[in-house]
């Protein structure tokens, strides 16, 4: 067993590193927990490491609005102070601020 600690928090918008597209982070894996079908559609050279923190993002670029799983080495904050625009947004989070979305419940 070994420690991971994620650099992101839900709620925090962040941004890809290379495609473009923002998102907020709703949950954290501490390492790669999707099927080893959607880690083999990367291309080899350039699929991250499996032992990194991966988020799950309700993200969005110019077209459109999607999930997202996204490793930390692909992520950078998003400092813009802008709000994500994402629809299902209302369904997790509550208002906007600093940055952040705030948690509409409680997590156990």
């Amino acid at each position: 067993m070994y420690a991971t600690q994620a650099k992101y928090h839900i709620g925090q918008v962040v941004r890809h590193r290379k495609h473009p597209f923002r998102g907020v982070v709703f949950d954290v894996d501490p390492t790669f927990s999707n099927s080893q079908e959607w880690y083999e559609a990367i291309p080899e050279e350039a699929r991250p490491s499996k032992d990194q923190p991966f988020y799950h993002l309700l993200a969005e670029n110019d077209e459109s609005y999607y999930v997202a799983y996204v490793s930390e080495q692909n992520l950078v904050a998003d400092f813009s102070g802008e709000p994500v625009t994402h629809p299902d947004l209302p369904d997790l989070f509550g208002d906007f601020d600093d940055g952040c979305y705030s948690l509409q419940f409680t997590l156990n």
